[in-house]
């Protein structure tokens, strides 16, 4: 075996500091694995033995130059609340503080004139799509009231909580306080971006919601767009054309899928955002978060525990509001916190979709409580929703590839995309025998066999495609995913565009694709599928394997999920959470 260098150790001798290389050899990790920081606070001296005989105390940090101790002096690493940071990751929670506090911090002079104008509204705030004789509290509606008094609010919830549902709700509201407000809908990827403006046009269909033809209208023009295409890319730039100095022209900015949000892209977004404008992040706070580092949404949800609490004048306020027959929010629901975000952050409870007693309810709720009872009981007995299994018959793989003809035998292109979204395979790994590449060779096998498909090239008719990295010039993103099929003997490669229609491309001008009957898990956030198959590794040892890696997966499912894993890879997977430091939830925490 080729000799591997560490390069957490090249990197930490790179400053010629025996003193402080433990220290940065532990960053670099961290940096590695997702993480912000350093946390000076853990005991790392069993993770350091085989690297470093002796290390120095922690205090001899305070005195190295290389460490700036404050936010304005600069320096490669920075050291503040006992957490060590490089200094670009500093710089991007920092701006990413610095700026929700300034947002809230202008709702003062605001507030007074947003409850007006729901005091005036007050006859007219209702949710249409609460269920008859409510038993609990209507959070979307709650959820909708906040985010009309608030600059910045964060709206968390699982699938079928209803955010799309709420953000339907703020708008109306905000529409009828300003009918010129411009809006902003974005995600990070094409996929989640198109998926929500489905989502909020579906609301428009309902009968139940009945909203003035002119706010209709308004709603109708709101279109989607990734966040790399609302802050403006540049051709060979990491920067965008919206920022700090150029803010993005909108009164309201929602983002969807936030939880997919790496520290880098949410600073540069939070900074494009005026004081005078309205930003609202939407996510599941227990799904994965994003590949790159940091996970910024998961850990602004931390910082208030529980979550729904009030003080007591907000919490009259808002029962002013609730309609009679509705449930208020009670004594339990108020407290007080001495930390900017309270009162901002809501949490969508009651799913619609996954009933607490359906299967996949059951499950995500057993995967996210660490249940294992409960997540085993599903080995010994399936329900219509969620089968786990061990193994996979031969049989049973062939019956899950062949589902995949559906769109092949489709002749109009928006129809098979819409019929290819019907069902997806979704690994953890991408090598192996449980990895996507052997996953996507297997089906790809069985439909050939089967007179499905026609392999004589590597982009043959039928293929679908996933787009690897960004390509600003043909409009693609990281995360797209089309088909491949004849146009006037031509092969294209066929998307989704943002306006709900589709848009092709010369099959010859993707330069980084992969097939895509399967996926990996990290790849499928902000996607949904009828019927999804999750294929666990066989290594419980996988550093991979987390709960919110599995909770992501079994979510996708909107009908059905069968997990392939074994019994003791699952309860790893339960027992494991993902680790992601940052130092923002502590700094607000600490923020008045």
């Amino acid at each position: 075996m080729a000799y591997q260098p560490n390069v957490h150790k090249q990197f930490a001798a790179y400053f010629d500091d025996k003193n402080l290389e433990p220290y940065l050899y532990l960053l670099s990790k961290r940096l590695d694995e997702g993480q912000i920081c350093l946390d000076l606070n853990e005991d790392f001296q069993q993770e350091l033995k085989d690297e470093y005989s002796q290390i120095q105390s922690k205090d001899i940090l305070q005195a190295n130059q290389l460490i700036a101790k404050d936010k304005v002096t600069y320096q490669p690493f920075v050291l503040l609340n006992n957490k060590l940071y490089l200094q670009r990751y500093f710089n991007y929670e920092n701006s990413v503080f610095e700026k929700i506090s300034s947002l809230i911090s202008q709702e003062k002079d605001k507030r007074q004139f947003y409850e007006n104008q729901l005091l005036g509204l007050n006859g007219f705030i209702k949710n249409p799509f609460q269920r008859e004789n409510p038993t609990k509290v209507d959070w979307q509606l709650v959820a909708a009231i906040s985010a009309v008094l608030h600059q910045f609010t964060i709206i968390t919830g699982g699938p079928g909580t209803g955010k799309t549902t709420t953000v339907a709700l703020i708008l109306t509201l905000l529409f009828k306080i300003n009918s010129d407000m411009k809006v902003a809908l974005a995600a990070p990827t094409g996929k989640a971006a198109t998926r929500m403006s489905e989502s909020l046009r579906n609301q428009l269909e309902k009968s139940s919601f009945q909203i003035d033809e002119n706010i209709r209208e308004k709603f109708e023009k709101i279109e989607p767009h990734t966040l790399h295409r609302l802050l403006g890319t540049q051709k060979d730039s990491i920067y965008f054309k919206h920022n700090e100095k150029n803010f993005l022209p909108y009164d309201l900015i929602i983002v969807d899928e936030s939880s997919m949000l790496d520290v880098a892209l949410f600073s540069k977004l939070i900074r494009a955002v005026s004081d005078d404008s309205k930003i609202i992040l939407l996510g599941d706070r227990n799904q994965l978060s994003s590949v790159e580092t940091g996970s910024l949404f998961g850990d602004l949800c931390t910082v208030n525990r529980p979550l729904n609490l009030f003080s007591q004048n907000r919490a009259g306020f808002i029962n002013r509001l609730i309609p009679k027959g509705q449930i208020f929010l009670q004594e339990e629901n108020i407290s007080t916190a001495d930390n900017l975000l309270f009162e901002h952050i809501i949490e969508l409870k009651d799913s619609f979709r996954f009933t607490s007693d359906g299967g996949i309810g059951k499950l995500s709720m057993a995967i996210i409580e660490n249940d294992i009872q409960k997540v085993e009981e599903f080995y010994k007995s399936s329900d219509d929703q969620v089968v786990l299994v061990e193994a996979f018959s031969t049989e049973k793989l062939k019956e899950i590839a062949l589902a995949y003809r559906e769109y092949i035998k489709e002749e109009n292109i928006f129809k098979a995309l819409q019929k290819f979204k019907k069902l997806r395979i979704l690994c953890a790994i991408r090598e192996g025998a449980e990895g996507v590449h052997e996953w996507n060779k297997k089906v790809q096998d069985i439909l050939k066999d089967n007179g499905l498909l026609k392999i004589d090239s590597e982009y043959y008719e039928h293929r679908p495609v996933i787009v690897n990295k960004n390509n600003y010039e043909l409009g693609l993103f990281n995360g797209d995913i089309g088909l491949i099929r004849f146009e006037n003997g031509v092969k294209r490669a066929w998307f989704e565009s943002d306006d709900d229609g589709i848009k092709s491309v010369s099959a010859s001008s993707l330069d980084s694709v992969d097939t895509v009957f399967a996926m990996t898990i990290h790849k499928s956030q902000g996607s949904e599928f009828d019927k999804v198959l999750v294929v666990l590794p066989q290594k419980k040892e996988l550093p991979i394997l987390t709960r919110e890696l599995l909770y992501t997966a079994v979510t996708r499912a909107k009908e059905k999920v069968t997990v392939i894993g074994k019994n003791e890879v699952v309860k790893v997977c339960c027992e494991k959470r993902v680790k992601r430091g940052s130092g923002i939830a502590d700094r607000f925490l600490n923020s008045i």
